[in-house]
């Protein structure tokens, strides 16, 4: 099916088309036909009959008009939907005169359903004969201009059913994130973990340090909070018995939006009764490879920027490397940074790394803003980042032969965390003391239910946490968090 060269010229404003539109929508009702259909029973789909085609195949079809060709008597058109389409073939001789002026009544952007048979064209176009036509849905506002197609970001995001039909890159994208996590599940059931779920409304924020959002709930008359992570309800069924234990959710943070960021995402979390950071580490680095080979076919994926233009390619080759915290800090702030005195630190990052260092931070948020700054925003291939501070997580074991740091892994890949992994705090001693150093002493911030599930004994465990959004860019390459994230929050237009 060819293609006008050249876009035609700018004739009607959208109120004239929308009018346009309306008027035909009155016609269809004078003809006696509903223009919002009924149910309308379908043999395949438009993309599956093009991936699957035989000629002389008896079809029935539903999909949306895509393009139209019109030559007088006879028509060829696209009919399709956001998994794929195909061409179809309309002509007057062929179809009732009630079909053919339906037809007559159609848009670009209308939902139809067709009856006909499979044939294909002289240029080798793989084609359905319209025998019969049924009008679903009539589209009354024109869909985004087919030479240009939805190009304002902000439009792109506030609308995302424009930017799908208009965008077959975006829709392939959302469609690939939806099986990348039926395949995420797949991979743990397949190790034995058991898929559950957990609140998202908590009367004590706790998991992860971060700003929670605040509701209430007027039945219980009692103040409570969206879950900022599942962590605490899951080690509790640790505790119970259930030894691997996964969950796919969505966590709320009231927090600030950057092209990482998003206040609410999804997050997967797994536990492992008897293991530890290093098991866990392990069973990330195989599905993250697992994922990219199985949809990628391969583990070199390049990044673009916003406009398309190559950054790099990120190679997951396996193994990844695994460096502690410390080795890394030095490597990039000097040999020398952790016998320096505090204030000594706090100058350098100052004066050396214009690093900007609010009074009010202590000395190891001194180093972790050089971590961050220094070390994470230049690491892109797999790096596990091991004993971190245990200042910094206060849900995860201390490293028995140094007990300054803890054992965990930080993933980062592309230059930001994609995983954190940790040998799971279970001495339930230690958990409260290091909940009341992390809340400043504050009893009432401390999930005690928590602390006393502790106490019927949880084992020895392993735990990981997977950014699923952030997942999605790295395997997909996308710029921004906005881009895997089907309705992401925007700020309220005026």
């Amino acid at each position: 099916m060819s293609e006008e060269k050249t876009p035609p010229p700018v004739q009607s404003t959208s109120e004239e088309l929308i009018a346009v539109r309306r008027e035909k929508l009155a016609k269809l009702k004078e003809l006696g036909l509903d223009p919002y259909g009924a149910a309308f029973e379908t043999t395949t789909t438009p993309g599956d009959l093009k991936a699957n085609f035989q000629n002389d195949q008896t079809v029935k079809l539903g999909g949306r008009l895509l393009a139209i060709r019109d030559m007088g008597k006879s028509v060829f058109a696209t009919l399709g939907d956001a998994h794929g389409r195909i061409q179809i073939y309309l002509n007057k001789k062929e179809l009732s005169e009630a079909d053919w002026a339906a037809y007559q009544l159609l848009d670009m952007g209308d939902w139809i359903g067709i009856d006909g048979q499979t044939f294909t064209t002289g240029k080798g176009e793989p084609s359905v004969n319209v025998q019969q036509l049924t009008v679903l849905s009539k589209s009354l506002r024109p869909m985004p201009d087919k030479w240009h197609g939805l190009s304002d970001r902000e439009t792109k995001y506030r609308k995302r059913h424009l930017d799908l039909m208009s965008n077959q890159d975006s829709a392939d994208l959302f469609i690939m994130r939806s099986k990348i996590v039926a395949e995420i599940r797949n991979f743990l059931h397949e190790r034995g973990y058991l898929e559950v779920e957990t609140p998202m409304l908590h009367d004590v924020a706790g998991g992860a340090a971060a700003k929670p959002f605040e509701t209430h709930h007027n039945a219980l008359s009692m103040d409570l909070t969206m879950r900022i992570a599942p962590e605490l309800h899951l080690k509790r069924l640790l505790v119970g018995g259930l030894t691997k234990v996964f969950e796919l959710n969505r966590n709320f943070r009231n927090e600030g939006i950057s092209r990482r960021h998003n206040p609410e995402f999804t997050m997967l979390e797994a536990y492992q009764a008897f293991g530890d950071f290093e098991i866990m580490a392990d069973l990330v680095e195989e599905m993250v490879c697992h994922l990219a080979t199985k949809f990628f076919g391969t583990l070199q994926i390049e990044h673009k920027d916003e406009n398309g233009e190559p950054i790099r390619t990120l190679d997951l080759s396996r193994p990844w490397k695994r460096t502690p915290y410390q080795t890394l800090i030095k490597q990039a702030a000097g040999d020398d940074w952790f016998n320096l005195s505090p204030d000594q630190r706090r100058a350098k990052a100052q004066s050396e790394f214009k690093l900007e260092i609010h009074d009010h931070l202590e000395d190891y948020e001194v180093t972790q803003q050089v971590f961050e700054k220094l070390v994470e925003e230049h690491t892109f291939d797999p790096c596990f980042v091991t004993h971190v501070d245990s200042k910094l997580i206060p849900l995860a074991k201390e490293n028995p032969e140094n007990p300054s740091v803890i054992d965990v892994y930080e993933l980062i890949i592309n230059g930001q965390e994609i995983s954190p992994g940790y040998s799971e705090l279970n001495d339930p001693d230690v958990q409260r003391r290091r909940l009341q150093e992390q809340s400043g002493g504050e009893a009432q911030e401390i999930d005690e239910d928590f602390v006393e599930a502790l106490e019927h004994g949880m084992p020895p465990a392993g735990g990981i946490g997977i950014g699923i959004d952030r997942l999605i860019m790295l395997l997909t390459g996308a710029p921004t968090i906005r881009d895997v994230v089907l309705f992401p929050q925007l700020k309220r237009k005026d």
